[in-house]
This record gives C-alpha cells, structure tokens and sequence, in this order.
C-alpha cells in the first residue's frame, strides 16, 4: 500500500510547485497523479524486492493542457525512490525531452522538497568514438579505407572524409570545449561526417578499448549509475530491451517506467524487429567478406591457433550460404513472372505470411548457415579482445585493435541477415497474430534484385514478453491514447495487461467557446483527386486570412505540391511549405513573419500534425484537407488487416476507422495548445457528412462549436 508518508510527499510537492508558478489545482492533474501513485504504490513487493502482482501498470490518456508531465513526475519520482528503483522517463521527441531536462526536472527540485539526481541517456549513435576519431586522423587510415572498401553500407572515399571537422574535434576535445556528444557540437555536423565517428555495441570494445577512461559514452554512462531518473527516448528503451534488458539502461525489473507519447510505442516496437534482405547484394557482400578475411589470415601470428583454425571454415560457410542464396533466386524467378511483377508494380505480399514451403525450407538452412558464420566470426572477436589481457593466440595487439570494431560491423549486418531468415523459417503460431512477409523487385536488368521484407503485424506479444511482464512498474501516457473514445486500439497493438488500471483525464480547455469546427459541403470526394484539389485551392483562396498565421495538412506530397503552385498570388506571397528546409527553419520563419505582425501559411505533411507547438497568434486557422486514412499498401497493416477478416472482424470498421480516428485528433489539436487560444478548423472532406462513420469520427474529436 501507499504510505502515509508517500502520500503527504507528493501532497506537499504538489502545493508548493502550484504555489511557486501561481497555479491553481487541476481536477485532472489530481486525478492523474492518485491513479498513477496508486497503481505504482500498490504495488507488493517480495523478500527480494520484486513484484509479485500484475496491476503495475497504468494508461493515462491526458488531454493537452492537463500537466502530465508534472503529474507523473510528482507521482512516481518519490516511489521509485523509496522503493530504491530506478525512474526512466521515455519520449518519442527530442522536443519533449529537452522539455523534461531543462524546465520540468529543474523546477521540482528548486520549488519543492523533492532531492534527486537525473541525467539523460543516449544510444552509443549519439557519441563520439575516440578511436575512430583517432583512425581518421592517423595515416593508416586511407589504407584501411581501400581495404575495407565495398564491407560496409556507408563507405566513404577518402575525398568525402572531412578532416578539418575531424581535427577541430580533436582539439575541442583537448581543450574540454567539447564532451564528445554530437547534440553539444556547436557547428553543424553531416550525417555521414559524424557516422564515420560512432560505434554500435557490436563494435565497441568496452573495457578492452584504450580509450575506455575517457570515452564520452561510458562517461555518460556512468552518470546512469547515480541517477534516480533517467530520461531516454523510445528507440533506446526498446533497443535495450531486445538485448536481454540492462545492456543500456537498468534492467527492466528494477526500473518504473514512464513512456510519454506512448502511443509512438507500438509502432516503433514494430520497427525494430522488422527486416529486409536483397539477395544479389548479400551474395556482394559475402564475397567481398571473405576477401577482407583473408587480409586478415595473413596477418595472424600463428596458422594453427583458434582464430587461424576459424578463418579456415569461413570460405566454405560462405560458399555454402550463397549456394542457398542462390537456389531461392532460382526458385523464386519464375514465382516473380508468374506474379507479373515490374518497375511500377514491384511489391508482393505473401497472403497471411504464408510462403511457399520450399522458401521456408530454405530459409531455415540460411538461418542456420548464417548463425555458423556468426558464431565463428565472434569467436574470432573475443580472441581479438582476449589479447589485451595476453590471452588472444595468433592475433598481435595491434591486429586486434584494428579488426575487433570491423568484426563488429560484420556482425551487425550478419545479425540482420539472421533476424530476417528466421522470421521466414518460422511457421506463425495459429494462436498468435501472423508476421508479414513479402517482396520487393528493385533495379532492372543486371541490377534487378529481389528484396524479402517480414516484420511482426503486431507488436504486442513482444512489448508483453520483453517489457510488461518485466518491468517492475510502468506508466503510458500521451493526448493520445484512445481511439473513437476506446482504449481497445492501444491494447491491441502494445499488449498492456488486461489488469492495467485505465483512466481518461480530460483537457481544460473550453473547446465550444475556444474552436469552431468547420465541415464545408465539398462537391467533390478525395477520390476526384484532381477535383478535389481544384476545389481545395479555391476554398484556401476564399478563406485563408493572409494577415494571420494559418496551417493546411495534406496526406499526399502531391496534392500539397499541386495546392501551392495553383494558390492565389496574394498566398504564395506568404507560404511556406514542408520539405522546402527543414522543418525548424520553416517553424522559425513562419514565427517570426507573425512577430512581425504579418501573415503566414504553413503547407505541411504528416509530420506536421503532430508535435508542432504554434501558441497563440502563431496558429489561429487549421485546414485539413481529407481524413487522414493510412496507405493501403503497407504490407504490415494489409496482413493486420487480413487476419482482422479472417477472425471474422471488420478492418475498416477496427483498424482504418480508428487510426483516421487518432490521426485526426492529433491534427485538429494543432490549434488550441494553451487555455487562451482560439480559432478554426477546416476539414476540406464531404465524407465526414455524407458517410455513416463521418459522425463517429467527428465525436471523437474534442467537443468543438461544430458547424457543419
């Protein structure tokens, strides 16, 4: 139970953060901190400290304006403390993050009585490594540079390195300017300068490195350690997690876990165990693995020792797996014809998952050849790193140093390669939902290749497996959550436990004084693309007020593109549109046209109907140009959508409906982002008056003025 003492702490540290900024309580904000307090509070504990009941977590949607992020805060740093747990606090955007780190996290400890220590964390992509920093700036490296040349996806040629950036790191490093984290880099840095600067945790080398004491990520690691909160994003708590939990971050059961934006979790969950495979190009690049490997058979010491005995078998494992390769290229040719697959319809999607027997068949020999591979190339890894202890046969020091954080490269992509055959060897449990499998012919003649896709349709029976079941205690929060007013879209795709505890806190926003939703009686449907988007034009030209800030969301690139060179002259005067520059400039522009007290149009795309914070007179009119249905060919949602029918539901009704549900919130909630906004919204789609589920989408939405 919670104690009194818990109780009277979160109490406390409430009033006196209201006190410090003048606010007063919120009904929501309360509510939401007893459920979360509550859930994490109740939760009992046994002689070792691990959790012996299943309600340990809660799903909070919280409506904008509501304070979740100080309601969570309050409520479960005190708990994790006095349980002696760690607090990780996940995003799925850098903006909120910086929003935790530099004003959420920094109050409370200067308002209340609260004391602990946060830091941030960060994948190893984040940081620079000093190793490679050193190999870059070394003579040698342009000789390893041919070398290795064709091994790796992002190769560079020695014209492209950037040495003057390289070596102005240097020296800010020396200097202590700098601490090796790209975000406090004060220039701008290319993707593929700095991704010559990082590492993965198949290259790094740890403790065996030379440069572990001073390394920026173990530094920053380090601070983990002592911290009683941590905040990370989604992609590093999952990448954690599949690699057994506690790799990265804490292990999962000694962490609560608060995922902010979480209905970004699922989704990215999925990314994470997808995978695709081009065959041509995996027969390339084991020919030109075996090449490299055998530069370093010439290196070893001693031809008889564990590495020089392991290097032996590698030819004929490859041999073995490009003869696999290449029985799958031959039996899947004519399957292709028969497909009548080309440049413009290039993709199949296997019905249900289901592949022909002899793909399977196949892909379960590549599995295992390629985890033969796997396991002889890291044998031949730990030897490398047995040498700094003196134990490594065969390999000098100065070899292993050089091969070790390569090894680890080839293991990464071979790791893929593993993931992806696997996923295609495996016959789905009829208990469970399906995994997606299909192809993709990419190129044309001596260039065609044919890419294999699998990925799982859904990804709760891993959040379940690696997170839920694990974790000692966990929070999901977002605007977000619920779908035509319902949990059961959340539930499906991330597996939370049916005894989580539920709640719904609704915004304090008046939306019937504050927004008025606008539904015009369109002549023309989406589908009468090039009507509908004639008629979109006149209606901005009539509408949009060029002396205020106004925003329009399309689904499609090209009707955004079509719209902005048909528009009025007096709107292209103030447009600006998404993909343009990139998405700050264009935000930063269009502020500072209305500092200015001029107008502004923003054109913009997805991205756009989600995570843009336009208070006040930056946003005053939002336009929405159709509902914002997904992509039918998604071979993921198409398979989700297939099993949906087979078990005898309706994918419109259960998948289509409630994601156009959720996306549409999201856009129209754009407009009112503080209790002293105001404005409209316009949603340029007949369909939300003339078909049955138009009334289910638009009372799902916030209780604006509707004016249909």
């Amino acid at each position: 139970m919670l104690s009194d003492e818990l109780k009277k702490q979160i109490q406390l540290a409430y009033r006196a953060s209201l006190d410090a900024k003048s606010h007063k309580p919120r009904a929501g904000q309360r509510q939401m901190i007893g459920a979360i307090a509550r859930t994490l509070g109740n939760i009992k504990q046994g002689s070792e400290g691990e959790r012996l009941e299943e309600k340990h977590v809660a799903v909070i949607e919280a409506g904008t304006g509501t304070g979740k992020t100080l309601s969570y805060c309050l409520a479960a740093i005190p708990i994790a403390k006095a349980r002696g747990l760690k607090l990780i606090i996940s995003t799925a955007t850098v903006a909120l993050q910086e929003q935790i780190l530099h004003k959420e996290l920094p109050d409370l400890l200067e308002h209340t009585d609260l004391t602990f220590k946060y830091t941030l964390a960060k994948g190893r992509g984040r940081y620079l490594c000093l190793n490679n920093l050193e190999g870059f700036l070394s003579s040698e490296e342009q000789a390893m540079d041919d070398m290795f040349a064709g091994l790796f996806e992002q190769h560079l040629h020695s014209d492209d390195v950037n040495t003057v950036l390289y070596q102005e790191m240097d020296a800010a490093l020396q200097k202590g300017d700098w601490d090796g984290d790209k975000d406090n880099w004060a220039g701008i840095v290319r993707d593929q300068d700095w991704r010559r600067l990082t590492t993965d945790h198949q290259q790094c080398t740890n403790r065996n490195c030379a440069n572990y004491s001073a390394c920026p990520f173990f530094k920053a690691r380090a601070e983990i350690e002592v911290a009683d909160v941590i905040v990370a994003n989604h992609d590093l708590v999952l990448a954690d997690l599949s690699l057994g939990g506690g790799a990265i971050l804490t292990p999962p059961k000694e962490t609560i876990y608060v995922f902010d934006e979480g209905h970004h979790l699922p989704d990215k969950a999925i990314g994470h165990f997808r995978h695709e495979v081009r065959l041509q190009q995996s027969i390339a690049w084991l020919r030109q693995l075996e090449k490299n490997l055998v530069n370093l058979k010439q290196e070893l010491t001693d031809d008889v020792s564990l590495t020089g005995q392991l290097l032996l078998k590698i030819p004929q494992q490859i041999q073995s797996i490009v003869n696999f390769i290449q029985y799958a290229q031959q039996g899947l040719a004519p399957y292709i014809q028969g497909l009548g697959l080309d440049q413009e319809n290039n993709q199949h999607r296997f019905e249900f998952g289901q592949i022909p027997d002899e793909l399977r068949q196949l892909a379960y020999s590549l599995q295992t050849s390629y985890q033969k591979l796997f396991n002889n190339i890291e044998s031949i890894q730990d030897e490398c790193k047995k040498t700094k202890q003196n134990e490594g046969m065969g390999v000098t020091p100065e070899t292993a140093e050089t091969w070790q954080p390569i090894l680890g490269v080839i293991l990464g992509r071979l790791e893929q390669c593993i993931g992806l055959w696997r996923l295609y060897s495996t016959v789905d449990d009829q208990n469970f939902p399906p995994n997606a499998r299909w192809l993709v012919l990419s190129g044309q003649g001596m260039e065609q290749d044919i890419e294999l896709g699998g990925s799982p349709i859904l990804a709760a029976n891993t959040l379940r497996q690696q997170l839920w079941d694990k974790c000692f205690g966990a929070v999901v929060t977002s605007a977000t959550l619920t779908a035509l007013n319902q949990f059961h879209r959340f539930n499906m795709r991330s597996g939370v436990p049916r005894e989580s505890e539920y709640l719904r806190v609704i915004s304090p926003f008046n939306f019937q004084e504050s927004g008025l939703l606008v539904v015009p009686d369109m002549e023309n449907e989406p589908n009468r693309v090039e009507q509908h988007t004639a008629e979109i034009v006149t209606y901005l030209d009539k509408h949009v007020n060029t002396e205020k800030g106004s925003l329009v969301l399309f689904s499609s690139r090209r009707q955004m593109e079509e719209v902005a060179q048909s528009v009025s002259a007096g709107l292209q005067e103030i447009l600006l549109m998404q993909g343009e520059q990139s998405k700050r400039v264009i935000l930063d522009s269009h502020k500072s046209r209305i500092d200015e007290g001029k107008g502004s149009l923003l054109l913009g795309l997805a991205s756009f109907a989600e995570g843009v914070d336009l208070p006040g007179d930056y946003l005053t009119c939002v336009y929405i140009a159709k509902i914002p249905f997904a992509v039918p060919d998604d071979p993921v949602e198409a398979t989700l959508a297939e099993w949906i029918q087979k078990r005898g539901g309706n994918p419109f009704m259960e998948i289509t409906i409630p994601d156009a549900s959720l996306r549409l919130v999201q856009a129209t909630g754009r407009l009112l982002r503080s209790e002293k906004d105001s404005g409209e919204i316009h949603i340029l789609d007949k369909r939300l008056r003339t078909k049955r589920y138009g009334s289910q989408l638009i009372n799902s939405l916030p209780p604006y003025k509707y004016l249909p």
